[in-house]
């Protein structure tokens, strides 16, 4: 398969404290990573280097055969980036929002292209209405709407359904399972095992630096000790797994 991310040794620090020690991962085209990690692992360090808005100290990156410190303007032509917190303005309308970043990104058939985006993300009937309105799922969804503007080929998602509640977030899955079923590569960094479970092919888990475990959940749920037969066979979720594996990486 095509890689559409590839991370070799990926280094970071800041002042006197090495966030990144030398990460490695890849992306297949097509697909969807969930990176995983605890507050401070440096999920949101790994996703600033590949959207070139921060240079490693060490290690290579590329994203669609793009250097991330060589060719940075070839990178930012093929990715968008849909950070923690909607970039969103609450006086504008949704429809006014979308023309405003088509007109910045140089689309000359910029309202078409907003009206093509409502109807993509069921926001027509809110097309009028200013976002601060908006329900929080839908200002996530119309966030997402803007950073796919120009078609990117890969799409890093930030913690995006940080403050969301539960309805909110499965508005926000059920977009990101269409993205990816379209074609679009996906990196997603999360706290929520759950949402990991339901949207990844593949998952990364970054611990003290490093990718500590990587694979499918099927592949990570065999680090596990088997599922004890008691009453019912409970296969361990993806919390058992992550907690399982941070504790014994600690405990080294």
């Amino acid at each position: 398969m095509e890689k559409a991310i590839e991370v070799k040794s990926l280094k970071k620090s800041f002042r006197d404290t090495e966030v990144l020690k030398g990460v490695d991962f890849e992306v297949e085209k097509g697909s969807i990573l969930a990176l995983l990690g605890s507050n401070g692992a440096g999920k949101t360090t790994v996703v600033n280097i590949l959207s070139t808005l921060l240079a490693p100290d060490g290690g290579s990156a590329s994203v669609c055969g793009f250097d991330v410190i060589t060719q940075p303007e070839k990178v930012r032509e093929n990715i968008s980036l849909t950070g923690q917190f909607a970039a969103v303005d609450g006086i504008l309308t949704g429809r006014e929002n979308l023309i405003f970043i088509a007109k910045l990104r140089g689309i000359k058939n910029f309202a078409q292209t907003a009206e093509d985006m409502l109807k993509r993300f069921g926001l027509s009937d809110a097309a009028n209405k200013r976002v601060g309105n908006y329900s929080g799922g839908m200002v996530r969804r119309l966030d997402i709407a803007m950073s796919l503007v120009g078609s990117p080929a890969v799409i890093f998602l930030d913690e995006p359904t940080t403050g969301l509640d539960p309805e909110g977030r499965l508005e926000v899955w059920k977009t990101v399972k269409d993205l990816a079923n379209s074609g679009v590569t996906i990196l997603l960094t999360t706290q929520y095992l759950e949402e990991a479970e339901q949207l990844a092919d593949r998952i990364a888990i970054l611990h003290s630096g490093n990718i500590i475990a990587n694979g499918t959940l099927e592949e990570l749920q065999k680090l596990f000790p088997p599922a004890k037969v008691e009453y019912i066979e409970k296969q361990p979720t993806l919390e058992d797994i992550f907690l399982s594996i941070i504790g014994k990486k600690e405990e080294k």
